[in-house]
């Protein structure tokens, strides 16, 4: 029988699950159906239950329970995988999370679901200013929590912990160094290149029940459990993970592109399969947990660019395509895999090509560490953003709505989350070279429209294991090698150059 102390904390991980479900719900609830002025006291109810499970989980006999299991030596117990990574998992965010007094983590809840209702008002009208003091605000909470989570050389570390363990900007700057100039030189002739694909090839009226029938298909066929999820319609698309058995998509949807509502569900549905291959015996303890949002990101990106803009998908999907929207009978799956990769620069990192992609993170990146070191004032942020822009990739912003309002994250205070992004491009490229490798006739599976061996191929080496490695191990125990940005490059070079 396992000691009490242990047994103590997996009943308080339950406590605190339903918290955090329902936490999770009302925010679903907040970005999809909840009427605006319901915005104050949304803003209450998540500032309450964040603070509750805050002073659940820092109480002190919380800190006596991880310190038995530590001292019984159940972290590193080689016989019990889950319970070791549940220990480490306890305290690390036990150390983390008693750094910060709850009246802190219950100001910052309603500061960011203010900020985020006020975020889209400001994207809609494509107004800054209106969402300026909100976003002061967020950024400086955000200050406030990093410096008393404390770091060696940069705030930034300090979320970066909280999204992507061990990572730090240091490492973030070489790698974007080596990233940078690489995509930039590759970007030229892959955008020549895609100068003969004309841009409106596939223009036309995609009302969105059509739609949303399509990416509802391929994203079961994929393996998406709609019997534990749904999608939904949001201004900003996400994936959230509530419950076992209740995983929630979002899209949105343009009437003259059905490209984007398919490309965020299957951005979405990558996240949403994690979630459904998170183990459900252990929802609410490390080992049922992701292990990091660069993991997380790697699902996302590989569903979305692995597989969804690979040639083998439009030669399987382009007949159920034709059936939602006849005015493609005419395309060949040689016309849709070149208007699907079609490389130009363009505003929304989440309609990004793959080559341009990384150079909108890298964008961010760097905006928000100015931000946070203070060497940027939020009132010159439009100014900044549509200037470093315009130098990297050659366009003048016209609004703020195609610029620093596009995307949700800061106003939900997730700064430090976009180099995730990167790090799972680089993920999911050296995932699915791996995953070739290892699956006997998987290109002629994919080929098929048969997903079953490749999401099993992740469900073993990435979903299930949860948070019993940390994210650079888990890399190297799946693909037998760590983390190489010259995978990721290399699949560039081979999709848009040769």
């Amino acid at each position: 029988m396992l000691p009490a102390p242990y047994r103590q904390l997996r009943e308080r991980a339950r406590e605190l699950s339903f918290l955090q479900s329902t936490t999770a719900l009302l925010y679903w609830d907040q970005q999809t159906f909840m009427p605006p002025q319901a915005m104050t006291f949304r803003a209450e109810q998540l500032s309450y239950f964040s603070g509750q499970a805050h002073r659940l989980f820092t109480a002190p006999e919380v800190g006596d329970w991880i310190a038995a299991c530590e001292d019984a030596g159940m972290a590193s117990d080689p016989g019990d995988a889950d319970a070791a990574a549940n220990v480490r998992g306890w305290r690390h965010d036990y150390d983390r999370a008693t750094k910060l007094p709850a009246g802190l983590v219950e100001e910052y809840e309603r500061a960011k679901v203010i900020a985020n209702t006020a975020w889209a008002e400001a994207r809609e009208r494509s107004d800054f200013a209106h969402f300026a003091p909100h976003l002061e605000k967020v950024f400086g909470l955000t200050r406030r929590l990093a410096d008393l989570w404390g770091y060696e050389a940069d705030p930034y570390d300090a979320l970066l912990e909280g999204f992507e363990p061990g990572a730090r900007a240091a490492e973030l700057d070489t790698l974007f160094a080596t990233l940078r100039p690489a995509v930039v030189e590759l970007l030229g002739p892959a955008a020549e290149r895609s100068a003969r694909v004309p841009a409106d090839l596939l223009a036309g009226h995609y009302p969105e029940a059509q739609p949303a029938a399509f990416n509802r298909e391929v994203a079961g066929a994929f393996g998406f459990d709609f019997a534990a999820g749904r999608i939904n319609t949001t201004t900003h698309p996400f994936c959230n993970g509530l419950a076992p058995g209740d995983c929630r998509l979002t899209t949105r949807y343009d009437e003259g592109n059905f490209l984007v509502s398919l490309y965020g569900v299957l951005h979405e549905a990558g996240h949403g399969m994690y979630e459904q291959g998170l183990r459900r015996e252990a929802f609410g303890t490390p080992a049922g947990m992701y292990v990091s949002l660069g993991i997380h990101e790697s699902q996302s990106r590989l569903w979305e660019n692995q597989v969804g803009r690979a040639r083998e998908f439009w030669e399987h999907w382009l007949p159920r395509a034709v059936h939602y929207f006849p005015g493609l009978a005419t395309r060949t799956p040689e016309e849709m895999f070149a208007a699907v990769n079609r490389v130009h620069p363009s505003f929304i990192r989440v309609e990004a090509d793959q080559v341009t992609y990384d150079l909108h993170v890298i964008l961010r990146f760097g905006l928000e560490r100015r931000i946070l070191a203070g060497e940027l004032a939020i009132r010159d942020v439009p100014a900044a953003w549509n200037e470093e822009f315009e130098a990297m990739f050659g366009l003048k912003v016209p609004d703020d709505a195609h610029g620093c309002l596009q995307d949700i994250h800061w106003s939900e205070g997730l700064i430090g989350y976009f180099p995730t992004y990167t790090l799972g491009n680089l993920a999911a490229a050296q995932l699915y070279r791996r995953a070739l490798a290892d699956v006997p006739g998987l290109p002629g599976e994919l080929a098929a429209g048969r997903y079953g061996g490749l999401l099993g191929w992740l469900r073993e080496k990435i979903h299930a294991p949860g948070r019993r490695l940390a994210s650079g191990e888990l890399i190297a125990a799946a693909t037998g090698e760590p983390t190489r940005v010259e995978h990721y490059l290399a699949g560039l070079r081979e999709k848009f150059l040769e």
